[in-house]
Parts: C-alpha cells; sequence; structure tokens
C-alpha cells in the first residue's frame, strides 16, 4: 500500500496568529531551526504562512519602481501595486501584515506521499499544508520528513 503523507507528516505544527508580533513569530522560527511557520486563525483555519523569504523584507528593505517622467505624467516600468505589497511587508509589525496568503499549497492527509514529493519538486516549494476538509490546518510536511522518511524506510521510499 503506497505511503501517505499522513504517515509522514508532522502533526499539530507550530503556528501563529496573524495578530502574533514579528519578533516573536521570529524567535519561534529560530528556536525550532525551522524555515516557516503556518498561521491560523482563532477557530485553527489556515489564513497564511510567515516565512524566511517573507521575513528578509524587513532587513532588505525594498527599491521603488522605475519609472520615467512624460509631460507631467509619471509613467511606471514596473508593477506598483507590487512595490506597494513589498513595502507594506517591509514595514510590517504582524504576522498579518507579512505573510503570505495566495498561492498557499494544501493537500488532504490521504495524499500519496510520492505524489506530495512531486508537487514540492514541481512547485519550487519546502513545504506542504495539510488541511482537512474545512480548512483547519492538521499537519505540515516538509522535505525534510520526506528525506527523514526516505532515511528510515529504504525499501519504502519509492512508493
Amino acid at each position: 500500500m503506497p505511503t501517505s503523507v499522513a504517515d509522514v507528516m508532522t502533526r499539530d505544527p507550530i503556528t501563529v496568529k496573524p495578530e502574533t508580533l514579528l519578533n516573536e513569530a521570529i524567535k519561534i522560527l529560530a528556536e525550532h531551526r525551522i524555515s516557516g511557520l503556518p498561521v491560523v486563525d482563532a477557530d485553527g483555519k489556515l489564513r497564511g504562512v510567515i516565512s524566511e523569504t517573507d521575513l528578509m523584507w524587513q532587513e532588505t528593505g525594498v527599491t521603488p519602481p522605475a519609472y520615467i517622467m512624460i509631460l507631467d505624467s509619471v509613467i511606471f516600468l514596473e508593477n506598483p501595486a507590487k512595490y506597494e505589497r513589498d513595502l507594506h511587508k517591509a514595514l510590517g509589525q504582524t504576522v498579518g501584515e507579512v505573510m503570505t496568503k495566495k498561492d498557499l499549497v494544501t493537500i488532504a492527509a490521504d495524499y500519496p506521499l510520492r505524489k506530495a514529493a512531486q508537487l514540492m519538486h514541481e512547485r519550487k516549494v519546502h513545504r506542504l499544508l495539510i488541511t482537512d476538509d474545512n480548512g483547519h490546518l492538521i499537519g505540515v510536511l516538509t522535505r525534510g520528513d520526506i528525506v527523514r522518511f526516505m532515511a528510515s524506510h529504504p525499501d519504502d521510499a519509492t512508493t
């Protein structure tokens, strides 16, 4: 029988809420040596992820979009809405202001592990978020979880 995500995922992962202060989230990431935290609301529903990538804006800041002026009109050469989102991340003080909300990759616990690994590779993500039918977070599957499974089950790793 093929291995499912439920057999390998981290159950009851460490989470934060949108109102969690960034400094607290940074401490949790550092203390637990993890690269991201799921963000859930008071009911346990998945709302986003705060990752090291999201936090880099705090240190690096943002560069205003390039523009040209023609006859007193500003013409942006890049998307100004993207700049506004990046600026908001750079200045945010809470997890909710900085977290990634879009393009979250979620799957069900009964998803085959092999397909989950392929999905992670194709989407170039470090983690998959495991949710129930109501959108409540029940686990996280990381690349590290898969590698540890492969190491402990060399005969099962490809099934």
